[in-house]
């Protein structure tokens, strides 16, 4: 009996075995697929955590984490509080930040034949500026941001002229002090004013205190900066209207390192978000408007005799930034001939 009992105990043990054997086991650390590592970047962004250029860049991180599945993890850092605006390239390039966000204008005298793009072209509204300007720099490929990986292009619908006294004339220009940056300094003293050079976190304050009379700003600044509160007017010029051009650029290094098919999801989000900052330049400046016209400002529009001085005033800016860049070897006439006419087209339909 006790042998029937061991053997029976024996063929149990057995019978446990095989079936465990042979039942599918769970992947263990030979047959697991083998976990991505996670890669964390850090984002520097000038524009304040409010503004809807900020939100657009949180929504681009959040997107590409969302597509490599919690892989790519990348934390956004606004308000210049990682790099300031005037040192968000140079802080890309260091590696300071792994990607940045600021105005090519910022860095004058860097970006040569792209600050063709901040021309008072007539631009006439932000989702065109931004499709002009990326399709730009996409096709002339300028060495000057060889040093990064410049992910794209986007730029702000006309600026105009917010000032704490009336301009409806060429002539109430003179003198007056203007805050601008880049290639909008140029276009104050072609038209008789002063230039304060300052970027826009910085301008609100000077108009607060005295140190401008105006600035020359995209209506979303009025709104997105606070300006509209300390100015008393705007002047609708936009028969000049230039942009600023706005790069999002990574860690050459950087982006080396990374896998084939991150890279390949961060381009195809690229794409898509291009579209999505130029028409949050148009909604932002939608919003501009009906923020200066709650707070009662008024908009003095051009005559037409006006509108030919100040167009005539900054012609001239257009031939030198053609001279200036032939000078340095690069292709300023061809530049500047792709932009006028994309400019025109872009017009057309507007009748303007």
């Amino acid at each position: 009996m006790k042998i029937n009992n061991i053997l029976l105990l024996g063929l149990s043990i057995c019978a446990f075995l095989y079936v465990g054997c042979g039942k599918k086991q769970g992947p263990g650390p030979e047959g697991a697929a083998p976990q991505k590592a996670a890669v964390k970047l850090t984002y520097s962004v000038f524009f304040p955590p409010t503004h809807v250029q900020t939100k657009v860049a949180t929504e681009w991180a959040e997107e590409i984490k969302k597509r490599t599945g919690g892989q790519v993890q990348i934390t956004v850092f606004s308000g210049g509080s990682l790099t300031k605006a005037d040192q968000c390239y140079q802080g890309v390039v260091d590696g300071v930040s792994d990607i940045g966000m600021s105005a090519f204008a910022y860095t004058r005298g860097r970006f040569p034949l792209l600050e063709g793009l901040d021309l008072p072209v007539g631009y006439p509204n932000g989702v065109a500026a931004t499709r002009i300007a990326n399709t730009l720099a996409a096709k002339f490929k300028p060495a000057e941001t060889k040093d990064v990986k410049l992910f794209y292009v986007h730029a702000h619908g006309p600026g105009v002229l917010g000032s704490k006294r009336p301009v409806a004339r060429l002539a109430d220009m003179k003198g007056l002090k203007v805050c601008a940056s880049g290639e909008s300094e140029r276009i104050v003293e072609s038209l008789g004013g002063s230039p304060v050079s300052l970027p826009q976190g910085e301008t609100c304050e000077a108009l607060q205190k005295g140190v401008a009379d105006a600035t020359f700003c995209p209506t979303e600044t009025l709104k997105g900066w606070k300006q509209g509160e300390v100015i008393n007017c705007v002047t609708d010029s936009k028969c000049i209207g230039y942009t600023t051009a706005f790069f999002v650029a990574m860690n050459k290094e950087k982006w080396a390192q990374l896998p084939a098919d991150v890279q390949k999801t961060i381009e195809a989000v690229n794409a898509e978000w291009v579209v999505k900052h130029g028409q949050a330049w148009n909604d932002a400046d939608a919003e501009g408007l009906t923020y200066i016209s709650g707070l009662k400002r008024g908009i003095i529009p051009l005559t037409a005799n006006e509108q030919a001085l100040w167009i005539a005033k900054v012609a001239p800016l257009l031939q030198d930034y053609a001279t200036r860049a032939a000078q340095k070897g690069l292709p300023g006439e061809a530049f500047l001939k792709e932009l006028k006419a994309a400019v025109a087209e872009a017009r057309a339909p507007q009748g303007k």
